[in-house]
């Protein structure tokens, strides 16, 4: 199978909207991911034994993208936090002026465009460190 095939398919298999509904039911994200990992073993082997040493480059930065917006959706969330608290003093300097906002609509929309396929591109690299070191051990 082609890794296009293969990256296709991981993707078709991880359905965001089932993840939240699974996530809102209390199941913790290891837990998702590890059933993830079960449910596509056979195709994330075949995966990782379709990468080359610059695709783990590429998924080690990817990976990094991932945690940059985990980072940033935190800030936002503690912005959003702080201002509904009245912490107006601690947020001078980092305060979003009111007529530039976007509504939760469209922020929604544009994470899940802009970064499912990431998610899926950095568990696949989590997977695939984790299987290569199962391979050397």
């Amino acid at each position: 199978m082609s890794l296009n095939k293969i990256l296709n398919s991981l993707e078709k298999s991880w359905k965001r909207d089932d993840i939240l509904l699974n996530i809102k039911k209390g199941l913790g994200t290891e837990q998702i991911v590890n059933e993830f990992l079960m449910k596509n073993e056979r195709q994330i082997k075949e995966l990782n034994s379709l990468l080359r040493p610059e695709d783990i480059d590429l998924l080690n930065q990817v990976e990094q993208l991932s945690t940059c917006e985990s980072k940033l959706i935190n800030e936002i969330k503690n912005l959003n936090y702080l201002e509904n608290n009245g912490n107006h003093h601690i947020l001078n300097q980092k305060r979003i002026v009111p007529s530039n906002r976007v509504s939760y609509n469209k922020i929604s929309t544009f994470m899940i465009n802009w970064s499912n396929k990431f998610v899926v591109i950095a568990l696949l690299t989590i997977s695939a460190i984790a299987l290569s070191k199962q391979a050397w051990a």
